[in-house]
């Protein structure tokens, strides 16, 4: 017997997809507009008055600039849904939120703590910095492997470290080149990274209350490593941003083409760079 399903139950394949295109529609319907660059960030603009909603899967965080019209959102989600209302932002997805007098800090202490704990670098030195400077890794060559299942679980480990922790975006994206085939200089250089955070785990991000300053002055900083990959000689982007002094937007990743000069390559960071500006 052959059963025709009417609604995707939960647990299966297709459940996740039938939610995503439940709750896309109904923001949709509501007036809300899906960003186009990031596709979990939906907008609502009235005048003056702007609602903001992440959504990951099934869990939302919403502000704004205007409680009524977030009262307003909250209600009309548990007319259509069945949802709880936890109250002000604290924990997320492995980040944690304070919030103070004069802003907000956001920081992954507890994630840290537990990724030293699970690689055993809590009784390490701390390392002054995440990376050697100029350091050169290759892939291949003569050197001892080591395991790459290990190796993997700490460099995902990092990545995900990596969106509270710009000071290690670079070293987390050089170390991630060499998942496939790790050997011994790959995975000391991964370790340095945890015995960098062993000795700057209460490092955060702190986002200044918006009385601090009436104009949000937008910062931009743009690099770029030309030739930094022995293997493919590509280069490497490096962008940051800041606003009212928080960092807000950060990466690190190499280039599509190969770039013929260091001019070249300073041109292709930075439009990478004037692009995510816009």
């Amino acid at each position: 017997m052959v059963y025709r399903l009417h609604k995707a139950l939960y647990g299966l394949k297709q459940a996740p997809r039938a939610w995503n295109k439940k709750i896309d529609s109904y923001l949709v319907e509501i007036g809300f507009t899906k960003c186009k660059s990031e596709y979990g960030v939906y907008v609502q603009a009235v005048a003056s008055d702007i609602t903001l909603i992440c959504l990951y899967v099934d869990d939302l965080l919403v502000t704004g600039n205007n409680i009524n019209n977030m009262k307003k959102f909250k209600q009309l989600m548990m007319n259509e849904f069945e949802i709880t209302d936890l109250g002000e932002l604290s924990y997320f997805l492995g980040m944690e939120f304070i919030r103070t007098k004069k802003g907000i800090i956001l920081h992954q202490r507890k994630y840290v703590r537990e990724v030293l704990k699970m690689f055993r670098m809590l009784e390490f030195n701390p390392a002054a910095s995440p990376i050697e400077a100029n350091l050169k890794l290759e892939k291949g060559g003569e050197e001892e492997k080591v395991d790459a299942t290990l190796f993997k679980q700490i460099v995902g480990s990092l990545r995900y470290l990596s969106n509270s922790r710009p000071d290690i975006g670079f070293s987390v994206g050089l170390v991630s080149r060499y998942m496939d085939d790790p050997k011994i200089s790959h995975m000391k250089a991964a370790r340095r990274i945890l015995k960098y955070l062993n000795g700057t785990v209460n490092h955060d991000i702190f986002f200044p209350a918006s009385s601090y300053d009436n104009d949000a002055v937008i910062t931009c900083y743009s690099d770029s490593d030309w030739c930094g990959d022995k293997s493919d000689r590509r280069s490497t982007t490096c962008y940051f941003f800041k606003v009212f002094g928080a960092p807000i937007s950060w990466c690190s990743r190499k280039q599509p083409v190969v770039a013929l000069s260091s001019c070249e390559a300073e041109y292709i960071a930075g439009s990478y760079a004037a692009c995510q500006a816009i």
